[in-house]
């Protein structure tokens, strides 16, 4: 099935709340359906010193945020939101200055963190002091962070799954039914990504899908948000189009497939979770699992709930969007606040959040000049499901 873009366009200058596959909906039942599903209203602020990507919320209410170092001026890459939106550095300034002496002991560039169902932090570190570049060895890694405490409990090293040109994005883990597991995206500097899978047991890392279609930056897509291209410009050199393999990713509630999508490209895949970190599955193996599910947009994060609908960061319509088991594609609500809708967060009572990082604003997408305006917004909209 898929969705045409022209119908995913006008859904979103509407605001449909949902797209159906070979029907019109009326102006009217547009209306009515959007107000079942419910809008986004702002949930809190993060008054960030730097582009705040991720987000992560625990059940007690603790809010973080993830800030990559997409260069060395950012202070602090991991920072908690206080009450009154101020960000303070977490744990610690001291655990945010990047040391390559300390690799395993200081934050590097954190683009994303998440909590396990015991409500421990989880904090993905590509490793990259300065936005680019090959990441200082030791530095790649996942950081174990117990809240009671507020220290680093554990540090896994990510150093056998990376490359050179690693820019690890994403994050996912799963810790149940006698087994822990971890699912990494790595978006490519170079726009050749692919997926890494962890054994939080022993350690074991696996480098998946380097190379295949559905791990690299689409060719010939041209991301548009707030109605301009988002454009890279280096030094002397012409403008380029942003490039970006797989990036976001979601597990579906029993934990065995994993949904992921390149930064650009407007499909979405998924793959068997066993099949990733089964010794005896080659990379053809593994491979020949992919499935294409077909159009979603341009999207940034995923996420999933408990009825395994998978929730598009819609970054081209500063939108909400949610792939259902049929196939269809809905937008639930859209914002002119959403800006570069990127990372999702479920909390028990049915809240959906999404971060609006502000991306596109950044100065080198903008000729130098940073258009950026803190603090960061925080959305939020009721849905009728657990998280995943």
């Amino acid at each position: 099935m898929t969705l045409a873009r022209r119908d995913l366009l006008a859904a979103g200058l509407t605001g449909a709340a949902t797209l159906s596959l070979g029907r019109e909906a009326s102006a009217e039942t547009q209306v009515a359906e959007r107000r079942a599903a419910g809008g986004l209203e702002l949930a809190f602020t993060a008054n960030a010193p730097s582009t705040p990507t991720g987000l992560a919320i625990a059940r007690g209410g603790r809010r973080f945020v993830m800030m990559p170092r997409f260069n060395a001026k950012v202070p602090y890459t991991l920072g908690e939101v206080m009450p009154d939106g101020a960000v303070r550095p977490y744990p610690d300034l001291a655990t945010n200055q990047p040391d390559p002496e300390q690799p395993q002991a200081r934050l590097f560039h954190v683009p994303n963190g998440v909590f396990d169902r015991d409500d421990t932090l989880w904090c993905l570190d590509a490793g990259l002091p300065d936005g680019s570049g090959p990441p200082v060895k030791g530095g790649a890694k996942l950081v174990q962070i117990d809240l009671s405490d507020d220290r680093i409990h554990r540090v896994v090293p990510l150093e056998a799954g990376i490359t050179p040109t690693s820019s690890l994005n994403d994050l996912r883990v799963d810790i149940r039914d006698g087994h822990a597991r971890a699912y990494i995206t790595d978006q490519g500097q170079d726009g050749e990504g692919a997926i890494l899978a962890v054994d939080l047991a022993t350690g074991r890392v696996v480098r998946r899908l380097a190379g295949h279609a559905s791990t690299k930056s689409q060719k010939g897509l041209l991301k548009i948000v707030e109605d301009r291209a988002v454009m890279q410009r280096k030094g002397e050199g012409p403008p380029r189009p942003v490039q970006g393999g797989a990036n976001g990713i979601a597990l579906s509630p029993d934990g065995s497939r994993l949904y992921y999508a390149p930064l650009i490209g407007r499909r979405l895949y998924s793959v068997g979770t066993a099949a990733l970190l089964d010794p005896e599955t080659g990379d053809a193996g593994v491979a020949a699992g992919v499935e294409d599910l077909g159009e979603k947009g341009m999207t940034g994060g995923l996420t999933t709930d408990s009825k395994d609908r998978v929730y598009l960061a819609m970054q081209e319509f500063n939108a909400v969007g949610r792939r259902n088991p049929d196939g269809s594609v809905e937008i639930l609500a859209s914002d002119p606040r959403l800006i570069w809708a990127d990372t999702f967060w479920i909390t028990p009572d049915r809240w959906l959040h999404v971060s609006a990082a502000q991306v596109n604003r950044r100065p080198e997408y903008n000729g130098g000049e940073d258009r950026q305006t803190p603090p960061y917004a925080i959305l939020r909209m009721r849905i009728d499901a657990d998280p995943a």
